[in-house]
């Protein structure tokens, strides 16, 4: 059980309230009606690709908060995920194994002093929960940019009000659209490199009554860009609006997506320099898991790229090498989430938004073991247990996921004269279920059927619950004749923890079941944030907030852990943001400077089990503090001088993460002794100092779009130590639109797109898993990729 110290908490709460009584009292000088609108006029520079300053730079925020217009989502590759989308927004860091961002174990994603696992995610009020590609629910999986409004990401402080257990500031809200009122619809086809084809469609059944809805469906399908195998997607959407009288709204929404796809390889630098000594010869980004079963040899003989010998006594198939055949890297999933929304004014200044949500998941991975792997558990557990056969060869290694997680969250809003007072709460279940076993395939031969019924040994079989408990408060207050706008909330966070059953081979050697509990909390962590308008178009806002958030990985922590190792502190954070945003003519900007720090970050390193007689095992366990500080910019600009032609847009983003404590008691592996690892002072791996990007986009005449645009992300160390780095890189993008307006028979909105990414086909090394003192694995990221699309309304 973790708590945090209450003293300080209590002496936070009382500023708190000081301040807020303190602009209370001045009531009779600064308070003006509270529904008095901002003077920040509507964006005046326009296009096809700009938006609203309210959207693009966040104005009225009080944090760093900029949006992916529904313009720039359509404008991207069809079939990009929501998540690489992210890329174009100051600061975040994304690395994806494709050019769309499909492959779920390729992605990766930082911003600040975070990465993926710490960002809460939520659709349409409902938050997405962990991002653990097994058994989570990464925000990915259940979006496709041709219904989505709009993606809201606030890089450092999230809104108190939204729902999540996994943020340590950062939030991204991903918006869909209303039904339409008139009946029609939507449908586009896109061809591309690497044989993709993809097929969407979206049908309105128009307002009838108060009630509207649309249903949507796309189709991918394609080879990977790199070895053997393809991708199969089908993601179907569906929502109904029901209009109340009142003014107020129900919603109910669906997700279903079934995913499909063969893995590729992770890859260190001397694989990708081709200094490894491969067996295979392979090297470079096309560095794959091989198409074809090698030859099998006879033990003692040569091993070659067409000839693996078995091991001395070994099966024909037993050489470690076998598990480079694809087959025995895949990966399935099917997601299913039901939303109901009610929004609704209970009075003239009571508002409630409650939400109600279901999700059910499945799927299961397919991954090699080695025969000296698979022989070492078959004999450890014969007698333990039933029905187990010996390993024929590589091994057949599936792991299989399902569970449910449902909540709900209730918000009310009550505008009382220059406040708006806000209080919710948030409930959720998540049931997760893992299993894991090892099977033979039909003669030992990696091309082979798996073989169900010949269990090698087990691996796992047990369940995991969460139950979390959320609560918030936030008053805002306008104030100076509506130019200054101040928020003060805070929420607390309930978070217990059980797991039971088989978590890994031991538990079945040593004929243990056991039950672990945790409980994380804590009952104050606030949130302040101002905004001011200097003039009607500049304004300057500033921002606190301390958050906390579940343990990453806390199924791997408990499944690898003895039964006696106690919790892990969870994760914990205090964001700072100080920014300015102008709404001009011409130009609309934003640019924010910040200093964040989290502590008992968690990292995978081996220690001793206590009592276990300098027995050793590897899980995550805290490791100190990370700081980082830096500054973001925004901005896009339509210079009169081309008369509307053209336009630029720019995001700048400078980040310094730095850890502040060594790693105490680190042990490189099971045999390895303890040493103090000296990591203070070094940088975070996988945060470039310095990531841009920009654009110009050319409108010559109507029915014609041009963009151009580049990223730049430099080097990035790999490890804790800072041993290992890559260099940085830039990427060049280009897209075409032809259309736009253009009508045919009972088609509107005819128009083509064709997508360029990579125009110069640069080689680089983009996601990385990296480490903490040894060579890091790396996945090369995608050559040229062409899309071409034709869309039209009707």
């Amino acid at each position: 059980m973790t708590d945090r110290n209450i003293s300080p908490a209590r002496h936070r709460l009382r500023v708190l309230l000081l301040t807020a009584s303190i602009l209370g009292g001045a009531t009779p000088v600064l308070a003006q009606e509270v529904d008095k609108t901002s003077e920040v006029d509507t964006v005046v520079v326009t296009g096809k690709r700009l938006s609203e300053a309210s959207v693009a730079i966040g104005t009225d925020h009080a944090t760093a908060t900029v949006s992916i217009t529904r313009e720039a989502l359509l404008s991207a590759p069809a079939g990009i995920t929501g998540l690489k989308m992210l890329e174009s927004l100051p600061g975040f860091n994304v690395q994806a194994n494709d050019a769309l961002g499909m492959y779920e174990f390729g992605n990766s994603v930082s911003v600040r002093a975070f990465n993926f696992q710490q960002i809460g995610f939520l659709l349409d009020n409902i938050p997405m929960g962990r991002s653990d590609q097994f058994g989570g629910s990464p925000i990915y999986r259940y979006v496709d940019n041709e219904n989505l409004l709009r993606v809201t990401a606030s890089a450092g402080a999230g809104d108190v009000a939204l729902p999540s257990y996994a943020s340590l500031g950062p939030i991204v809200d991903y918006f869909t659209q209303a039904p339409s009122k008139t009946a029609g619809g939507a449908i586009s086809g896109t061809l591309g490199s690497d044989d993709l084809r993809r097929t969407f469609l979206r049908l309105e059944m128009g307002e009838h009554g108060g009630l509207s809805g649309y249903a949507s469906g796309s189709w991918i399908k394609g080879d990977l860009w790199r070895g053997p195998g393809t991708i199969d997607r089908k993601h179907y959407e569906g929502k109904l609006r029901y209009a109340l009288p009142n003014g107020g709204d129900v919603s109910f929404q669906t997700v279903h997506n079934d995913y499909f796809d063969y893995d590729s390889p992770s890859i260190t630098l001397a694989q990708y320099n081709g200094t490894a000594g491969d067996v295979f010869g392979r090297s470079g980004r096309y560095f794959a898991y091989l198409g074809i079963v090698p030859n099998p040899g006879p033990a003692g003989s040569t091993q070659t790229a067409t000839n693996l010998p078995a091991v001395s006594g070994g099966p024909t198939y037993s050489n470690a090498n076998y598990a480079q055949y694809y087959k025995f890297a895949v990966n399935k999933r099917k997601d299913h989430l039901y939303g109901l929304t009610l929004n609704t004014p209970i009075t003239d200044t009571v508002d409630l938004t409650t939400t109600a949500y279901y999700e059910d998941k499945g799927g299961y991975g397919v991954s090699p073991e080695a025969y000296a792997t698979s022989l070492t558990s078959y004999t450890a557990e014969i007698g333990k247990v039933a029905g187990i056969v010996a390993p024929k060869g590589i091994q057949y290694g599936l792991s299989g996921v399902d569970g449910i997680r449902k909540g709900v969250t209730a918000k009310v809003a009550w505008h009382l004269g220059f406040n708006k007072i806000e209080a919710g709460l948030w409930l959720e279940n998540d049931d997760y279920h893992r299993t894991q076993n090892r099977y033979n395939v039909e003669n030992g031969n990696p091309d082979g059927a798996p073989l169900f019924n010949e269990r090698v040994h087990a691996q796992r079989d047990y369940k995991s619950l969460r139950e979390t408990k959320q609560f918030f408060v936030k008053d805002t207050l306008t104030l100076l004749e509506a130019k200054l706008k101040v928020e003060l909330g805070f929420k607390a966070t309930d978070i217990d923890y059980k797991i039971a059953g088989y978590r890994n081979p031991n538990d079945y050697i040593n004929l243990r079941h056991p039950i672990l509990k945790a409980n994380w909390k804590d009952s104050f962590l606030p949130q302040v944030g101002a905004v001011y308008s200097l003039t009607g178009r500049d304004q300057v806002f500033a921002s606190y907030s301390e958050n906390m958030a579940l343990p990453r990985g806390a199924d791997d922590i408990f499944s690898a852990a003895s039964p006696t190792i106690a919790s892990p502190l969870p994760e914990t954070s205090t964001n700072w943001e100080f920014g300015y945003r102008a709404n001009h003519r011409t130009f609309n900007a934003s640019i924010v400077a910040y200093q964040t720090e989290f502590k008992n970050r968690l990292q995978a390193f081996a220690s001793l089990v206590p009592g276990g007689g300098g027995v050793t095992e590897t899980f995550y366990q805290n490791v100190g503090a990370v700081k980082a500080k830096g500054v973001e910019f925004s901005g896009q600009w339509k210079p009169e001088i081309f008369a509307g032609k053209a336009y630029f847009n720019a995001n700048v983003s400078y980040n310094d993460a730095v850890f502040q404590d060594d790693v105490l008691n680190y042990r490189a592996s099971t045999t390895a002794a303890p040493v103090t690892l000296a990591i203070a002072g070094k940088k975070v791996p996988d945060f470039p100092d310095w990531v841009f990007t920009t654009g110009v986009t050319v409108e010559p005449f109507d029915g014609l779009l041009v963009n151009v645009s580049a990223r730049h992300l430099e080097s990035r160390f790999t490890n804790f130590v800072n041993s290992e780095k890559v260099g940085g890189y830039t990427i060049v993008n280009a897209y075409v639109d032809i259309g736009d307006g253009f009508a045919a028979g009972p088609f509107s909105q005819v128009k083509a797109r064709v997508n360029v990414d990579n125009i110069f086909d640069k080689d680089y090394l983009g996601t990385i898993s990296t480490t903490v003192n040894t060579a890091a694995s790396f996945r090369p990221a995608p050559p040229r990729t062409i899309q071409f699309t034709i869309s039209a309304d009707f």
